[in-house]
């Protein structure tokens, strides 16, 4: 193999590596306090957004914390240098998410109301 299609062939390979671990580690990176995405049951009647349907794939902290026993989701800790947050899914993407199709009056200053297999949730990201 000639020199220059190894040195090619070495670069790739180092592009491809660096892609992958942008992609793996800043999952595993964190500091500070954990911040968790919690559910709690909601009383009353009135509009909600309807999450029964929704991919427990695309939510994994609000079905984590629907699905809990004590209602709150796996703990998420904020990157150092905001490069875990571009990288990462992380409970902030999945509250704006599920606030952005709520109804006007689903919504307070820091949960919105949800309702998941018939069962109302008020739902918030927090910080014990």
């Amino acid at each position: 193999m000639r020199r220059v299609t190894r040195l090619f062939a070495a670069g790739v390979l180092a592009v491809l590596l660096l892609l992958l671990a942008l992609g793996a580690v800043p999952s595993y990176l964190g500091s500070g306090d954990p911040y968790y995405l919690t559910a709690t049951p909601a009383d009353g009647d009135g509009p909600a957004v309807n999450v029964t349907d929704y991919s427990e794939r695309r939510y994994p902290y609000l079905f984590g914390a629907l699905g809990s026993d004590d209602g709150r989701s796996e703990p998420y800790q904020r990157g150092r240098f905001g490069v875990k947050e571009a990288f990462a899914n992380s409970p902030f993407d999945e509250y704006r998410s599920v606030r952005q199709f709520a109804p006007a009056n689903a919504t307070t200053d820091d949960a919105v109301v949800v309702s998941y297999n018939g069962t109302r949730y008020r739902v918030s990201v927090v910080q014990p």
